[in-house]
């Protein structure tokens, strides 16, 4: 095995997302690493994409475009030629949030986006993934105590991180698992909200 074998994505046929049968490639699991690699490099062509990812170039150029079509992503400025490179919409001028909040705001609709399928969908699952260990808590805790608390589940969490880049670090039956944490203050509500009878 060559250090090229390790970086290669989804070399391994078992670590394949369409290993797992059609169900298991969700056009939005692929507009998902699309936004995300896009937020990483900057700027990525269909084949670039393809072969970060691991997806054919014909899927990654289809959902770039149905990206842009719903004004998420853009062309961004090439030479000319076949090449055609997509970035993240820059935001007009004059327009609300910057392109990192715009980033996190898509995120997190494509994260409950994905949370809302999988409470639908849990029961085509195979039986071995039909649970989920979601949980909410609240805590009473001080900025340094949440920011630790952020920092051990990173660490929790850092042992599987480089599963994305190296497939054949993934044991069998692996499959993407969507790891979202939230921590932020619950602040008051504004005088006179909620005080309805």
């Amino acid at each position: 095995m060559t250090e090229d074998d390790l970086r290669s994505p989804r070399s391994s046929p078992h670590s394949s997302p369409r290993s797992a049968g059609p169900a298991a490639l969700r056009p939005h699991e692929v507009r998902t690493a699309l936004l995300a690699l896009l937020a990483e490099v900057g700027a990525v062509t269909a084949t670039e994409a393809a072969a970060r990812l691991g997806y054919s170039s014909g899927l990654c150029s289809f959902h770039l475009r149905q990206l842009a079509r719903h004004g998420y992503i853009e062309e961004a400025p090439h030479s000319g030629g076949r090449v055609r490179p997509w970035r993240l919409r820059q935001p007009a001028s004059g327009a609300g949030g910057s392109a990192d909040e715009q980033f996190t705001d898509l995120a997190r609709g494509l994260e409950d986006e994905s949370w809302q399928r999988w409470l639908t969908q849990r029961d085509e699952a195979p039986p071995a993934w039909r649970h989920d260990d979601a949980f909410s808590a609240v805590a009473y805790l001080t900025p340094e105590e949440m920011t630790r608390v952020a920092d051990a589940i990173r660490q929790a969490f850092a042992p599987y991180r480089d599963r994305e880049q190296r497939p054949l670090a993934r044991p069998d039956g692996a499959l993407p698992v969507a790891l979202i944490t939230r921590l932020f203050p619950l602040l008051p509500h504004p005088a006179g909200e909620g005080d309805q009878d």
